[in-house]
């Protein structure tokens, strides 16, 4: 049986509208037979201009959550990850937004976009994402604002980023091995489109350049930042006529792969192979040795990412940005000067 009240219509303006009684309406609504065609015809009227649906036509209302985040992440094991996302949830939490947390799948970002839709979620927050430019377009195209940071295809225009120094990073890691007297120097990166990685093997590139070192395309290589890259690449490394006296890691997951693989085969480090990663993750502190590494302000990088993503969410869109938060070196045990030099 319908109420006296249907939303903002009653069946008391239906019935004044009509010019009918309101039991009478509510026959009508309840579809009872016993109303005169005539009559019946004026009160359909009558609803019709009233905007009246019947329940089963009603739609439910789309739920509104403007201070809810998605965050897409590769990975939840690793170290960086972890970091990141403390500084996320840390932001998130001190300004009462809520996050909801999705691994990187198969998914299209189309899909993405549109179950983030449904739930009337707007603001996407990608951390190391693979999805090429055109991808991240479409979501923006729906509506979504979206903020990356280090991602391993390159963004596009129109999307904001969060980074750090890489390039300086890169250059500073490079230059400590160099201060330290090794001229042949290795570089195990992640993959080979991510931006990231680019920038710290430009750094090293640099960095041996400005001291009259020419490259040696040999003691370049690239994989995954994990440990199974450190590993795999060290052994090919030392497999060289002349390997490399140290090794410049783009991660500290790809470091402790090569301390694992170093250990295995007997080598000593830092005495006979010196060694710095580029994260500068807890990983870092309880390797053995110690890592030297190349700290990135992980933390911060997941904040301010947070905060952009809020305000382009709350319309303050300005033109999109790279930020790019400095990096810095922390000298621990696993690097020591080369043995043939004083």
């Amino acid at each position: 049986m319908v109420t006296e009240t249907m939303g903002k219509v009653t069946l008391a303006s239906v019935a004044a509208l009509a010019g009918v009684s309101v039991p009478t309406v509510s026959k009508v609504v309840n579809n009872r037979g016993d109303v005169a065609p005539a009559t019946r015809r004026r009160i359909l009227d009558a609803l019709d201009r009233a905007g009246y649906l019947p329940p089963g036509q009603r739609r439910p209302p789309v739920p509104v959550a403007p201070r809810t985040i998605d965050v897409v992440v590769d990975s939840v094991t690793s170290a960086y990850y972890a970091e990141v996302m403390d500084g996320i949830l840390e932001c998130a939490e001190s300004g009462g937004t809520e996050v909801v947390l999705s691994k990187m799948g198969g998914h299209p970002a189309e899909e993405k976009a549109e179950r983030m839709r449904e739930r009337g979620r707007r603001g996407l927050l990608l951390v190391t994402s693979r999805w090429s430019s055109g991808q991240i377009k479409a979501i923006q195209n729906r509506g979504i604002a979206v903020v990356v940071i280090d991602p391993i295809n390159p963004s596009g225009p129109g999307v904001s980023s969060v980074g750090a120094t890489n390039w300086a990073g890169g250059k500073a890691a490079t230059e400590h091995l160099l201060d330290l007297g090794h001229t042949r120097i290795g570089f195990i990166g992640g993959p080979a489109s991510a931006e990231c990685s680019q920038d710290r093997e430009h750094g090293y590139g640099a960095a041996l350049l400005e001291r009259g070192i020419p490259i040696v395309e040999d003691y370049v290589r690239a994989g995954n930042f994990d440990a199974d890259t450190g590993s795999e690449a060290l052994a090919r490394l030392l497999a060289l006529d002349r390997p490399p006296q140290a090794v410049f890691a783009a991660s500290d997951s790809i470091a402790l792969g090569v301390l694992a693989h170093a250990r295995t085969r007997g080598i000593s480090v830092p005495r006979d192979l010196s060694v710095v990663g580029f994260d500068g993750t807890y990983i870092g502190e309880q390797a053995v040795p110690q890592l030297t590494t190349v700290a990135q302000p992980l933390k911060e990088m997941g904040r301010t990412a947070v905060r952009a993503l809020l305000r382009e969410m709350g319309g303050d869109r300005p033109e999109p940005t790279r930020v790019e938060l400095a990096t810095r070196l922390i000298v621990r045990s696993s690097t020591a000067p080369a043995r043939n030099s004083s």
